[in-house]
């Protein structure tokens, strides 16, 4: 080891970092990442302070506005951030909140009983992180305005008109900073949408106007806008999500209770129970979706497991020598909404995905064992329903059992336990080696010529793998097929999943550029989406893009190119001079090409194009693969028709 000397370590070497550039050197600390997740997170950090003054009773409606430069505008109709001088920092203090990190109303006062935006630093990131930002202050009579440039201040703050006294509220406009974002700065319209509907289901009257100039609307030739306001807040946000999907009989309306405690908090919960096989329970903190749950969570599963069980022991649905339903089996096609509302919230950092509080544990266990038990007293057929619905998941569940123990991996995963027709790769460092999941016997028998042995494998499937969304588990883990998946990847399943011991850091599905190969690929999908959907949020699923075509013009191997789509292939045919001979060959499946060309097209790394699986927003993923791949064909059919004009239809 090389051992440095003192004098290379000094203070000259101590970095300060003035203001927010701390924030522009390490952005991904801040808002998680400079991908389009952290792009997105830009506008809810916005969002989050006018829905703050939501909350605070001071705000009625935000309108959210993308313009043709990406830009976006959030206007509220709040109290606005104050504008007189700050005392300590001898700045107005409006300036103080958009250029000090930690500098807010919401860390004592009493400006902010509810708040989800308590690190205070939300709106100073985005304004480091933009090229410039524009900052409107209504209140007191007057407009004021100032701007910055990553997050310097440019122009200070100056009146710039009267207003009515009795108007009030902010305006802020920004550009996010391409030299920080350099993935790209466009804003994805549908992912926007859904965390603001989010924010109005969760903020009762609430109205979010949602305007992208970018898209005109074809009727009324004017930016595309939609109004987003719900009245039944958390209920209508399950009814919402149930669209599409049979609610069990009895329980068209959501079951809907509240508590209060002056000292801890609020909670508000919906459930409403399907037919599915799935379940689906958020939970939101301060109006924060705690994508990994917390005490609040816990203490509803803990009340919920505990409840129903001893109403079914009760009602005589379990018997003595029965054991107990597991909260799996009592949440298998629950659909519930979760919002605790609390003074002090405790998040695991600054993305806030998880609630700390202990209180809230007991807190929520308390008031779901009081709120269940008053509505099972007093609806005795629908607590059947329910009861008998988590008694079949556990008969499925115990049948399941056998058919679980084959997919699990013994050690090391010998080779007396892989999948017969799984071709393994030689490396065992997972994260450098590949899954190739390919359909057919033909495919897979040119896809195992033409890996590189050393770190890819190739797993080939019989058949259309089985719609796991319309298939319970016992049955899902009947079909060789899944269970051959299930333990080449190693991780397990369900409660047993395991992360740490997947065997491959990518899986490729890799199937033909036909509708037979789209419908498999969206099958494989829905697999991973239900049975692991760790692999995707983790980034260890990719769809691999097999050429269309091979284009050869004249003689001679270098006058010879692949084409992945019919508008490139237009767009070189028309290159070609006239009377020049060329040949088209369209690839219908992947057993049509030979090992060398599969390699170089499709699965030689520094020449394939593979397209990464990500889920940028879970409630929107759950909802699509409901309605595309479940029992009831009028979503699907709603779908198809809404979406038809952006699908490119293969030549079959």
């Amino acid at each position: 080891m090389v051992k440095q000397s003192q004098s290379e370590y000094g203070a000259e070497n101590i970095q300060v970092l003035e203001g927010l550039e701390a924030v522009r050197k390490r952005p991904g600390m801040y808002i998680g990442s400079t991908g389009p997740r952290g792009l997105h997170h830009l506008v809810y950090e916005v969002v989050d302070n006018s829905v703050d003054e939501a909350l605070a009773g001071a705000c009625t409606r935000i309108d959210v506005t993308i313009h043709k430069d990406n830009s976006v505008t959030v206007i509220d109709n709040g109290r606005g951030i104050p504008v007189e001088i700050h005392k300590k920092e001898k700045k107005p203090t409006v300036e103080v909140v958009f250029t000090i990190l930690h500098a807010g109303g919401k860390f004592g006062g009493g400006s902010y009983k509810v708040s989800g935006g308590l690190h205070g630093v939300g709106i100073s990131v985005v304004n480091a992180l933009s090229s410039r930002v524009e900052v409107e202050v209504t209140r007191d009579g007057e407009v004021n305005a100032m701007a910055f440039e990553r997050g310097i201040t440019k122009e200070k703050l100056k009146k710039v008109s009267s207003a009515s006294p009795s108007k009030h509220g902010l305006k802020v406009t920004f550009w996010p900073d391409p030299e920080i974002f350099t993935e790209t700065v466009v804003f994805n319209k549908d992912i926007l949408i859904n965390r603001l509907r989010e924010m109005a289901f969760l903020t009762k009257n609430l109205k979010i106007v949602f305007t992208d100039e970018r898209e005109e609307d074809p009727e009324t030739h004017t930016p595309y806008s939609q109004e987003l306001c719900y009245a039944g807040g958390v209920v209508d946000f399950t009814k919402f999500l149930n669209e599409g999907k049979e609610v069990l009989a009895g329980l068209s309306k959501p079951i809907y209770f509240e508590t209060i405690d002056e000292k801890i908090g609020e909670m508000e919960i919906a459930l409403q129970w399907n037919t599915s096989y799935y379940g689906q329970t958020l939970a939101f903190a301060n109006n924060i979706n705690t994508t990994e749950g917390g005490t609040h969570l816990d203490g509803f599963k803990n009340a919920l497991t505990r409840v129903i069980n001893e109403y079914a022991r009760r009602l005589n649905i379990l018997k003595e020598k029965d054991e107990n339903l597991s909260g799996e089996d009592i949440r298998e096609g629950l659909t519930c909404v979760l919002s605790v509302k609390l003074a002090d919230p405790q998040f695991e950092g600054q993305t806030k995905t998880k609630l700390g509080n202990t209180e809230m544990r007991t807190f929520v266990q308390q008031s779901v064992v009081a709120g269940l038990s008053e509505y099972l007293e007093e609806h005795p057929n629908q607590t059947k329903i329910i009861i008998n619905k988590a008694a079949q998941a556990l008969k499925a569940r115990q049948a399941a059992r056998k058919a679980r123990e084959l997919t699990r991996r013994k050690g090391a995963l010998e080779s007396s336990t892989l999948p017969g027709k799984l071709a393994d790769c030689s490396i065992r460092d997972a994260s450098l080696t590949e899954l190739f999941i390919v359909e057919g016997d033909s495919a897979g028998g040119s896809a195992k010529q033409a890996r590189e042995r050393s770190f890819q494998a190739i797993l080939p499937l019989r058949g259309k793998i089985l719609n796991v969304e319309r298939a319970g588990q016992h049955r899902a883990l009947s079909s060789e097929t899944i269970s051959s998946l299930i333990t080449a990847i190693g991780t397990g399943f369900g409660d047993e999943f395991n992360i740490e011991k997947a065997r491959y850091h990518k899986v490729v599905i890799m199937t033909d550029a036909d509708v037979d190969g789209a419908h498999i690929r969206i099958l494989l999908l829905t697999f991973f989406f239900r049975y692991m959907p760790e692999m995707i949020y983790n980034g260890y699923i990719y769809c691999a893009q097999p050429p269309l075509y091979r284009l050869k013009v004249g003689q001679g191997k270098k006058n010879m190119q692949y084409i992945y789509s019919d508008e490139a292939l237009s767009t070189e045919t028309s290159k070609i001079a006239e009377g020049t001979k060329y040949e088209i060959q369209r690839y219908k499946g992947l057993g049509e090409m030979d090992p060398e060309q599969l390699w170089e097209t499709t699965m030689e790394p520094s020449n394939r194009t593979l397209l990464q699986v990500t889920v940028e927003d879970a409630q929107g993923a759950e909802k699509i693969v409901s309605d595309l791949m479940g029992d009831f064909v009028e979503p699907r059919r709603n779908f198809i028709q809404k979406n038809a004009k952006d699908v490119r239809f293969l030549d079959i």
